[in-house]
């Protein structure tokens, strides 16, 4: 716990001189500013003729919990005033959360009041590692926060404050603050927010133009600026080589003989499965999609999923292919852009690995990986010097050279064990897919659509192979049925929802009870 406090007497409703503590409390994760704008705040409030105090109760971790900074303040009347060290419920006047969610978990927590807390957040958002580790789709609904904000708080300050940051080539702590000023729920004028700020003395500039451009926002001379849409997704571009244009001119031949329905979908899929191996690859998943286009008719849904899914059974996630993605220079900027690195301004960026015993022998050719992969031995052996977590600096020569010299093994990656393994399960996979496409195309469609619960590589891609098992398991139970497609779609959303499994087994007892 940090603590900068003076100690004192108070009182948490105004006395008989009118003194009276104003608490405040903000909610921000790693790499925010927290910490720089508590003491802004309390710089203001001192230099207004306030006594304050900050206490500061860190998270478990950046995504797992927010660390909640708290302050008390109250004019000085020459009395010693005691401050509380945390919030309590419903003893909050200012609520300040730097991201939509946290200011969700704020009011969940009761530390937002009606008729009593002014209510300051970002509308941005920053998944948590719960919304994350949820196979499927598992972020949170928006919308449904900044409704609750509305009816639990007394006044509402919400717009994104990132982006008003990232903008001004500040970092949002700058705009909590003028928020904060902007929402009048301070009684310090404008001005001195803006000196504490110079007396910082880092990012002065770029700080007070963030400050502004919040505080005009929240006291309502500017609008807020608008949600911008999600970004479409640019088809991806490939550089292919001179002495590969025949071959590949001849896979963009056999792309236009395809239904016109099915074009757009496999030409992204081509691209992916070729960008991730090499031109015989990308033939090989055409010679997978025309089997099922030959058992389609029009409006070719099902081949449009295979057009999908196909790519990406082909496209697995091994070492190869994360060191491959880790070391190309559209990451790099991806990543630039995210932290808001200026042209003055280094960036160090570290990965992280844990390559256990199984990843590293199928990483080898099938003989030898086999031969280790049966020597328990090995594997103790391997656990007790190797299986644990990994730093490399890819922004250095020597971390990013490691990287790229993995990665260039791609040519080898058919020879490969886990190419070996990864094969005879799509290829059972894409068996009966067409052995059911003979008959019922809708329950075939989602059969391929059954290849999402397989993602990620290590612990995540085994969970996601279990889960995909046991779906296609009740494949036996449902052939023939009506409403067939309908329960294969209802068992793969069940097994996205959570990790655990638990709908997934709920959905299959149901299944098991009328279907036998």
């Amino acid at each position: 716990m940090n603590m900068q406090a003076k100690p004192v007497i108070a009182r948490r409703s105004p006395g008989p001189d009118g003194e009276k503590v104003i608490t405040l409390a903000a909610l921000a994760v790693g790499g925010q500013g927290g910490g720089v704008l508590t003491n802004w705040i309390v710089d203001v409030a001192e230099a207004n003729g306030y006594n304050a105090q900050s206490t500061s109760v860190a998270g478990v971790a950046q995504r797992t919990g927010a660390t909640i900074y708290y302050i008390e303040m109250c004019r000085d009347t020459g009395r010693q005033p005691v401050f509380a060290l945390s919030p309590a419920i419903g003893d909050v006047d200012i609520l300040m959360a730097s991201e939509l969610m946290e200011g969700g978990r704020a009011i969940m927590r009761g530390f937002v009041t009606p008729g009593r807390t002014t209510l300051i957040a970002s509308t941005h958002r920053i998944p948590a590692v719960s919304e994350k580790i949820i196979p499927g789709d598992g972020r949170a609904n928006g919308a449904e926060v900044i409704e609750a904000m509305g009816i639990a708080a007394d006044h509402v300050v919400a717009f994104d404050m990132e982006t008003v940051a990232k903008q001004a080539g500040s970092v949002i702590s700058s705009s909590l603050l003028g928020s904060l000023a902007g929402s009048g729920a301070l009684p310090f004028p404008r001005e001195s927010y803006e000196e504490v700020i110079r007396k910082s003395g880092r990012g002065v500039e770029a700080s007070l133009r963030s400050f502004g451009e919040a505080y005009d926002i929240a006291s309502g001379l500017k609008p807020a600026p608008e949600a911008e849409a999600e970004p479409v997704k640019p088809i991806p571009v490939l550089h292919v080589p001179a002495k590969l244009k025949r071959k590949w001119a001849a896979l963009e031949t056999r792309l236009g003989a395809l239904p016109v329905e099915v074009q757009e979908m496999a030409g992204l899929g081509l691209k992916k499965v070729v960008d991730y191996q090499d031109i015989d690859y990308g033939a090989q998943y055409l010679d997978m999609l025309d089997k099922v286009v030959e058992l389609d008719a029009a409006p070719f849904e099902m081949s449009v999923e295979a057009a999908k899914y196909i790519a990406r059974a082909l496209c697995y996630d091994d070492i190869l292919r994360v060191a491959d993605i880790k070391t190309r220079a559209s990451r790099m900027e991806r990543v630039k852009d995210e932290v808001v690195v200026k042209d003055d301004q280094i960036l160090m960026l570290t990965e992280y690995f844990h390559p256990r015993f199984e990843e590293f022998t199928t990483t080898l050719p099938k003989r030898i990986g086999k031969w280790l992969q049966n020597r328990k031995g090995l594997e103790a052996w391997y656990a007790k010097r190797f299986d644990k977590g990994r730093r490399i600096r890819t922004d250095s020569l020597r971390g990013f050279l490691m990287l790229w010299t993995v990665s260039s093994l791609r040519p080898m990656r058919r020879r490969l064990l886990r190419h070996e393994s990864e094969m005879a399960h799509v290829d059972a996979w894409f068996a009966k897919v067409l052995e059911v496409a003979k008959t019922d195309r809708a329950l075939a469609g989602e059969l391929l659509a059954n290849y999402r619960l397989i993602k990620g590589y290590s612990d995540t891609h085994v969970r996601g192979l279990s889960k995909f098992a046991r779906v296609m398991g009740a494949l036996d139970m449902l052939k023939g049925r009506e409403d067939a497609a309908d329960w294969m779609r209802r068992l793969r959303t069940a097994a996205l929802d959570d990790v655990e499994g638990e709908k997934l087994d709920g959905a299959l007892a149901t299944v098991r009870s009328f279907a036998g």
